[in-house]
């Protein structure tokens, strides 16, 4: 399934991962055979097909689908062509990871459609399976877009740090059968510009997939306390300096910035709410159990003694 001559290229495609510019990544062109890639465009689902619903639980312009053995025949032989020792191999050989495993359940991964309009805040993604005991290390995402004008955004932006002054992005056109190979750390940042089609190029959409792989142990010096995907919301365009005169676009983009900060911070006080209710319930447990005795024993005596 994969380009015959990508094992030529292994040792040249090790070295590029290796470079750090702005983290370990590599992009690798005609990942794919081109008619098993053709094959996968082809059998790509319909945007209705998947979930649509972003983490706000809302229908958005970007639609997933993780169980992409039952799409077709081309997605199972990508199924089972991921999971074997070969290709895991491979895969070592060129990012220097040893012992990766791959997710059968694709938690996260599996196929992405986005439509005009969607974009991507630069982010690190989750760091461990939400299931297994397993850290994340590898993003290996192939693009199935025959069209892409950079001028329509969309791109893949790299991130040195976006929370920084001096932030460096390295950019990828997101054209057919281009793989990007990238590690996932804590500062791995990475995200996508808001797409803009054309009008009359309405039916174009960013279509890929997304492979997510594993290990048991992580290098000491990349360990971090579990969590799910950290966001930096972008900053105001370059644009909006002192007297300049807002247009109905410029007006436009505001309201979608502070409507974003407000739903990121909506979510961030229901997680915080959740959180209180679950220390009380644990509060409330201890008090009723043996704990709760011995607290209210240990008090009693305490006053005494301060008698």
């Amino acid at each position: 399934m994969l380009a015959a001559d990508l094992d030529l290229r292994s040792t040249a495609l090790a070295a590029a991962f290796q470079r750090r510019d702005p983290f370990r990544h590599v992009v690798i062109e005609n990942f794919f055979d081109h008619s098993k890639a053709a094959q996968l465009l082809a059998e790509f689902p319909a945007f209705e097909r998947g979930n649509a619903y972003n983490e706000d639980g809302v229908v958005g312009n970007k639609s997933t689908v993780e169980r992409i053995r039952e799409l077709g025949p081309a997605y199972a032989a990508l199924d089972d062509l991921v999971q074997s020792s070969a290709f895991l191999q491979r895969l070592s050989a060129i990012t220097g990871i040893p012992d990766l495993r791959y997710d059968p359940g694709y938690f996260g991964g599996g196929t992405h459609e986005n439509r005009n309009g969607q974009d991507l805040d630069p982010h690190i993604d989750f760091n461990r399976h939400p299931i297994e005991p397993w850290h994340r290390r590898i993003n290996l995402i192939v693009y199935l877009n025959p069209e892409w004008d950079d001028a329509w955004g969309g791109l893949l932006e790299l991130h040195s740090d976006p929370r920084a002054a001096d932030n460096r992005i390295t950019r990828i056109t997101p054209l057919f059968n281009r793989c990007v190979i990238f590690e996932t750390t804590e500062w791995s940042w990475h995200g996508f510009e808001r797409i803009a089609v054309p009008a009359q190029r309405s039916d174009i959409t960013r279509r890929s997939i997304a492979l997510y792989f594993y290990t048991n142990e992580r290098p000491t010096e990349e360990l971090a306390p579990s969590h799910s995907t950290v966001y930096v919301e972008r900053p105001l365009p370059e644009r909006f300096r002192a007297g300049l005169t807002l247009t109905e676009s410029d007006v436009d983009e505001l309201r979608l910035l502070l409507a974003r900060r407000d739903q990121h911070n909506q979510r961030l006080y229901r997680d915080i709410s959740e959180l209180n209710q679950r220390y009380t319930h644990v509060r409330q447990m201890l008090d009723r159990g043996l704990i709760g005795r011995l607290r209210f024993f240990a008090r009693r005596v305490l006053g005494r003694l301060r008698r």
